[in-house]
């Protein structure tokens, strides 16, 4: 292989109901167009009201979710094994669908390589949710207010 990697992230959104759409398939596409992020797999695994789990290929999504999906699928190389996808159903809750998302960030790739040139290993990475910052600030925000 003569490409080396940028930092690659399993991403795992829930969805209740089972009513994927594939409207995040836009947002994600915009993305990669952008040069962002590179879809290196992609699956969608449901689990029905009974508890059965169904990891689903493209063929087997409906037409409005493929059709969504399929500007996403270039890249896809089937780094997400059957048992890693068999795992995440597992945990799944009856009556709900996840999209699993590998992907490539692109944005620091060229990073990631000079880190590796110059000798330098990463010792630590911890993604913060959003909302997670945003209640933190929230709290900053507030204390700052009451205290004057």
């Amino acid at each position: 292989m003569d490409r080396s990697f940028g930092p690659i992230e399993l991403i795992v959104i829930g969805f209740d109901g089972n009513n994927f759409t594939g409207e995040i398939a836009t947002a994600l596409g915009d993305l990669v167009d952008r040069g962002i992020v590179r879809i290196i797999d992609l699956a969608v695994v449901v689990k029905d009201a009974d508890g059965t789990a169904h990891i689903l290929e493209m063929q087997e999504l409906s037409v409005e979710v493929a059709s969504a999906m399929a500007i996403l699928t270039g890249d896809v190389t089937g780094l997400l094994s059957e048992a890693d996808l068999n795992d995440i159903a597992d945990d799944l809750e009856p009556g709900t669908t996840e999209a699993v998302f590998l992907v490539e960030h692109l944005w620091a790739t060229e990073f990631a390589t000079a880190v590796r040139n110059a000798g330098g290993t990463l010792l630590a990475s911890h993604r913060i949710p959003g909302d997670v910052v945003d209640a933190a600030r929230a709290t900053l925000i507030e204390a700052a207010i009451t205290s004057h």
